[in-house]
């Protein structure tokens, strides 16, 4: 790949500076794609994005940024967005800093911002290496998100349409879905967790999920998906902070069917049951509890240590069902009556048993 050094003002890049949505996002008199499709949306956060205009106003250097050469003499941005973005929303009046939006500042300050020198190192090269690169430049920056990477690389029409739904600030995914979902939308984590509701956690199974989609002309079958996972957790469950950043996608997929005739009043009348439930350590795994009666997702309440050595000491280290002797750390503190028939973590319920036994008793 070829590298050279371009010295440009802010006045020059702003000029012809357009956001057109979807279209994408463009500057330098319309000759560079500030957004092209393997770069992340704008992710600056609100003190971020006025520290690059405050370095600007002060006259300190930003950082390089780096564009790619087009085959007919135009730019893609590769590194730099979110600075780029940042001057270029300052000059559109799209914020102020000290209570300045642009247009009201005193003429020598304006004219100084214009004339600020940015320096840009163009790279000329193949696809492939402008996707390279773009990663390496990256790496000392805000780190991407796997997602971000994988939308580097699958890059066409479905990706363009899957953004729409779940790229987005306030995208249709977010404004469904927030409570049960952890992330950004703008990060791509929502994309790649409808992803993963389709297919599964697997990085190759996401990839090749993209990748066999990647002309597509839209992205509705994941949307559609995405849309049913949704509308089945808010038909079977009241909403509870608990639920956020669950697996809904896998429990939709395993637990739909068996709990089809299951109706809310009866899920949520278990749910609160459980929640109420001292022994149940793991509010969250409530609901996975629910679905496939596994008590490991309860995680519920052992015995203490000071516990353990009290009932030990009781039996004099003698374990109750094969009457042999045993040190404490070869003993395990089991309940006499299990939770699931009303039996809690105290004393009176306790017992010592070494391993074998205990495991024994718990494989029955």
């Amino acid at each position: 790949m070829k590298i050279e050094l371009k010295r440009i003002t802010v006045k020059e890049l702003f000029d012809g500076y357009a956001d057109r949505g979807e279209e994408g996002v463009v500057g330098y008199g319309g000759s560079l794609n500030i957004r092209p499709p393997y770069q992340r949306e704008f992710v600056y956060k609100d003190a971020q994005r006025d520290e690059v205009i405050k370095t600007i106003l002060k006259g300190y250097p930003l950082n390089i940024m780096y564009w790619a050469v087009n085959e007919d003499g135009t730019y893609e941005l590769l590194d730099g967005q979110q600075r780029t973005v940042s001057i270029c929303k300052y000059l559109n009046n799209e914020f102020s800093i000290n209570h300045f939006y642009y247009h009201a500042l005193p003429d020598d300050i304006r004219a100084a911002i214009d004339d600020y020198e940015l320096h840009i190192y163009l790279c000329s090269g193949e696809e492939s290496e402008k996707l390279d690169w773009f990663e390496i430049v990256n790496i000392a920056g805000e780190k991407l998100t796997q997602q971000e990477l994988r939308n580097s690389v699958y890059t066409g029409s479905w990706l363009a349409d899957a953004k729409r739904w779940f790229s987005k600030r306030d995208c249709p995914a977010y404004q469904i879905a927030n409570r049960y979902i952890n992330g950004s939308a703008e990060r791509q984590d929502y994309l790649e967790t409808a992803i993963k509701w389709a297919v599964g956690d697997s990085d190759a199974g996401i990839r090749e999920y993209m990748s066999a989609r990647k002309n597509d002309p839209d992205a509705n079958e994941l949307w559609t998906h995405f849309d049913n996972v949704i509308k089945w957790i808010d038909a079977k469950f009241n909403y509870r902070k608990e639920m956020k950043g669950l697996d809904w996608g896998r429990f939709y997929a395993e637990y739909n069917e068996s709990i089809r005739l299951v109706s809310r009043d009866q899920l949520e009348g278990r749910v609160a049951e459980l929640m109420l439930d001292e022994e149940v350590t793991s509010k969250k795994g409530i609901y996975e509890y629910i679905l496939s009666e596994d008590e490991r997702h309860l995680n519920l309440r052992a015995f203490s240590d000071a516990q353990k050595r009290e009932m030990y000491e009781t039996q004099d280290g003698i374990c109750k069902h094969c009457n042999e002797r045993f040190a404490l750390n070869q003993m395990e503190g089991d309940h006499i009556t299990p939770w699931v028939d009303g039996g809690k973590t105290d004393i009176v319920n306790g017992q010592m048993l070494c391993k074998d036994c205990n495991r024994r008793k718990g494989a029955q």
